[in-house]
């Protein structure tokens, strides 16, 4: 039974993990969820499942949907930014379609409109099986998604950066903010350039978004004493949460995530998790 059950399931666990880390923004949490689906799915007449992959969707979802109830109020006493865990993606990889910033915005939803928008227009599901998965009929589930999409809709890039020159951006930033060159740092910033930085008060990062490019400057020059006594190492570039970046080792041994959110050639957001419970994952690549 278990054999059978997993045969038709494990296809599916890496669509379904894809739909609960965008819920909930945790690898682990993901993982979790999609792990107790499969335990709902043993104890399921599988036979009488005329679409196992939308039943699936349902259970993962609306187990995402009870999660965020807690996540919600764990995220109030959250020290600092909250940041999505990363997930890196190689230089050659396919790049994620939901950056960062959209992942950001999506936390800024309710629960509903946040399932309603990833089924729809992510995952591609009907507004009759989002109407059932949510508890709504079909006409609100549309609305709930129609809601969504307007205030995501700033949170995508104006011009697409091709994965190369994305890369370039990323490497050419590295070098300028590790040297201390800063007047070409300045040439990649944009005017409203921000920092967020998330270190979940385990280890050193800014307690607020830094807005502008004067201030983002002024952090970076502060930075570059720092890196002049010791250099951050790069473990590799890749894609994060969709955007370019790196993963690094930083002064003091702290493992690093930096993601760039680019529009045209200038760099708008810089994205940085060092909060080590959200590295976990990723402690293999060094």
């Amino acid at each position: 039974m278990s054999d059978d059950a997993a045969a038709s399931f494990d296809p599916l666990r890496p669509r379904l993990t894809r739909i609960a880390y965008r819920m909930l923004g945790s690898v682990a949490d993901a993982e979790d969820v999609v792990q107790d689906a499969f335990l709902r799915w043993l104890g399921t007449d599988r036979a009488s499942v005329r679409e196992p992959e939308a039943f699936l969707r349902r259970i993962v979802t609306r187990l995402c949907l009870d999660q965020l109830k807690s996540a919600r109020a764990r995220r109030e006493t959250y020290v600092g930014p909250w940041l999505p865990e990363p997930v890196v993606e190689p230089e050659e990889g396919e790049v994620d379609d939901v950056t960062l910033p959209l992942m950001l915005a999506l936390e800024r939803l309710s629960p509903l409109e946040r399932a309603a928008f990833l089924l729809h227009d992510v995952f591609g599901a009907s507004f009759d099986e989002i109407g059932e998965t949510i508890g709504r009929d079909p006409a609100a589930a549309r609305q709930l998604a129609s809601r969504a999409r307007t205030h995501v809709r700033a949170a995508r890039p104006r011009f697409d950066v091709p994965k190369e020159r994305g890369l370039e951006i990323a490497a050419a930033f590295f070098q300028a903010s590790r040297s201390g060159d800063m007047a070409g740092l300045r040439s990649l910033l944009a005017a409203d350039v921000s920092v967020h930085s998330d270190g979940g008060g385990k280890v050193p990062a800014g307690l607020r978004p830094i807005i502008g490019i004067e201030d983002v400057m002024k952090l970076h020059t502060s930075l570059s004493r720092f890196f002049a006594k010791e250099m951050s190492r790069v473990v590799r570039y890749g894609f994060v949460n969709g955007l370019p970046g790196f993963v690094t080792i930083e002064p003091g041994g702290v493992l690093q995530t930096t993601a760039l959110a680019i529009d045209g050639d200038r760099i708008t957001g810089i994205y940085v998790t060092r909060n080590p419970d959200k590295l976990r994952h990723l402690n293999a690549v060094h």
